[in-house]
């Protein structure tokens, strides 16, 4: 699609991509019609399976006319197979529709196989270790990728995978000093170890492939974090990477599926804005220090000191995540509802919402571009002239 770049293409599952793979973004900020027009430019399109019923009008109402946690986890499967179906129209079978679960996730079991039900190309990984995987997608041709962060966690997975017959289709390393969102690391402190960077796990790496038999072209390695410039994306492919992983910069397309507002804070933060704090998952997280989040992070301490052992009911009834502060009381761990604040960014609410982004400058500073303007500028350093955006939003 993009004749004049250089780089040799990522191959997955047999197939020739664009060597730029879209990062998965929830609640619903990477929904099928992003996720289908990165695909429909040759690339991984990713869509985050978590809460996706946000983007269904008819889902919603049937949740608040029964507000049980049967009815929403239901209500989330079906917009997963909606959002896959509406993907892959788009895609018009160019590239590869993944879908990414958090492994940190009550359902995420459920996810990977509503993914491979609904024909998704593939499923990616993140927030914990992803053992099971070849178990739940056995006799399935779906790609699977996990998402690790050091060369440790690589080589464990590799091993687990191979004595269930399994190889990974690919391996996505984030770095958790620059991504966004939740970030693959136990203690903020730790983000800078040098056992995330990049080189030191190619390196480490070698030794790995060649001990198991194994090499690059039967396992890619695509690195994430800090990726947004076209000399970002060829450093990384000439130093050894298959394929980079990019998140905030889609997020913010005309394509991307979220509520202009929320592009806006997210172009429009400012280095000082991003903030590193302990989610309810007990992950460290990124985002930009809005309203909401500044204030949760003035009152964190006396926050924890007044309800951080207590156990509390799910306030959305969702019971999304299999450990959280809030619900669980568990002190160490942040304590809001995360689906609550991320269904709120995804709305466009500045005030209440929390906004995941990465910590790097994006690559056309604070315009929002297409996803076609990203790609080309990515790959080849060429930014076309800007037009008139040309996608509407509307959230169901």
């Amino acid at each position: 699609m993009f004749p004049g770049h250089s780089f040799a293409p990522l191959q997955i599952r047999g197939r020739q991509l664009l060597p730029v793979v879209q990062g998965g973004m929830g609640v619903g900020i990477s929904a099928h019609r992003l996720a289908g027009s990165v695909a429909r430019e040759g690339a991984l399109g990713t869509i985050a399976s978590i809460d996706l019923r946000h983007h269904h009008s008819d889902l919603m109402d049937m949740c608040r006319a029964d507000p049980r946690h049967e009815t929403l986890a239901r209500a989330n499967l079906i917009a997963l197979g909606r959002e896959i179906a509406a993907a892959r129209k788009l895609a018009g079978g160019n590239g590869m529709i993944a879908v990414n679960v958090m492994k940190a996730v009550n359902a995420h079991a459920d996810y990977v196989r509503a993914a491979c039900e609904h024909g998704a190309d593939a499923i990616v990984v993140g927030a914990g270790l992803p053992l099971d995987l070849p178990d739940l997608t056995a006799g399935v041709d779906i790609a699977l990728v996990p998402i690790l962060s050091d060369a440790r966690g690589v080589a464990l997975v590799l091993k687990k995978w191979m004595k269930k017959g399994r190889l990974p289709d690919a391996i996505v390393i984030e770095h958790p000093a620059y991504a966004g969102g939740h970030l693959g690391v136990t203690d903020i402190a730790d983000m800078g170890h040098e056992r995330f960077a990049f080189t030191q796990i190619f390196a480490e790496l070698e030794g790995v492939y060649a001990t198991l038999g194994i090499t690059r072209h039967d396992v890619p390695l695509v690195v994430a974090g800090g990726v947004n410039s076209h000399e970002a994306v060829r450093k990384w492919l000439e130093a050894g990477a298959n394929g980079v992983q990019v998140g905030t910069p889609f997020a913010v397309t005309e394509e991307g599926d979220a509520h202009p507002d929320f592009k806006r804070v997210l172009a429009d933060a400012k280095p000082e804005d991003i903030v590193e704090f302990v989610s309810v998952t007990g992950l460290p997280a990124r985002a930009v220090k809005t309203p909401w989040l500044e204030r949760y992070l003035r009152n964190e301490a006396r926050i924890r000191t007044k309800i951080g052992s207590l156990k509390l009911a799910c306030p959305t009834g969702l019971e999304c995540l299999s450990a959280c502060g809030l619900r669980d009381g568990i002190e160490k761990f942040g304590h809001f509802c995360i689906d609550t604040r991320l269904a709120a960014a995804l709305r466009g609410d500045v005030a209440n919402g929390l906004f995941f982004r990465g910590r790097e400058a994006l690559p056309f500073g604070s315009a929002i571009r297409s996803v076609r303007d990203l790609l080309e500028l990515l790959l080849t350093g060429v930014a076309r002239p800007a037009v008139a955006q040309r996608a509407a939003f509307a959230l169901a």
